[in-house]
């Protein structure tokens, strides 16, 4: 597989992985608001009105680590193949390209950001809730690895984006 295409699947999935923890991190504010509802119905000893709230939590937590463990085989494979490829065949042509990756990159990293910020605000109020049995190893799991398959994505499109640049030549405007 040549560099460009590669570049360009590489693009695609990493605009795919931020859209799918943009999607997750606004699933989980929302349990987040459902639970804070949860807790003060319990503290005022009112009965419980979402009664789904333990099962469809559950169903998100292994949703969502189904979908990340389905991409990570393309991650590990991408990143093998780029590896293989020769500093000489990130031709200076492929620049653009590899800083829109880095730019790709860098949202990508933002919208974990969000997805960190939320799963904190969840266990910040899931701590000590212990009304309905809940699946959050799961999701602390699932935080863990979006995060590091992140970090490596944009030191993946740091890489390739210094490697383009140097063969760009030095007399290029």
């Amino acid at each position: 597989m040549n560099c460009e295409l590669l570049l360009e699947q590489i693009s695609a999935r990493c605009d795919k992985f931020r859209a799918d923890l943009a999607a997750a991190a606004q699933n989980l504010r929302d349990f987040n608001r459902r639970l804070a509802q949860i807790i003060q119905q319990l503290h005022k000893d009112i009965a419980v009105r979402d009664e789904s709230f333990a099962a469809q939590f559950n169903q998100y937590c292994q949703d969502l680590w189904q979908e990340l463990d389905k991409d990570e085989p393309f991650w590990t494979q991408a990143r093998a193949q780029i590896r293989a490829c020769k500093d000489s065949d990130w031709a200076g042509g492929l620049t653009l390209a590899a800083k829109g990756l880095n730019s790709r990159a860098k949202t990508l990293s933002r919208a974990c950001d969000e997805f960190t910020t939320a799963y904190d605000a969840f266990y910040k109020n899931y701590n000590g809730f212990t009304a309905a049995k809940l699946n959050v190893w799961l999701l602390t799991a699932c935080q863990n690895d979006a995060a590091n398959l992140t970090g490596k994505i944009l030191f993946l499109a740091r890489e390739i984006a210094k490697k383009t640049e140097r063969n760009r030549g030095p007399n290029v405007c």
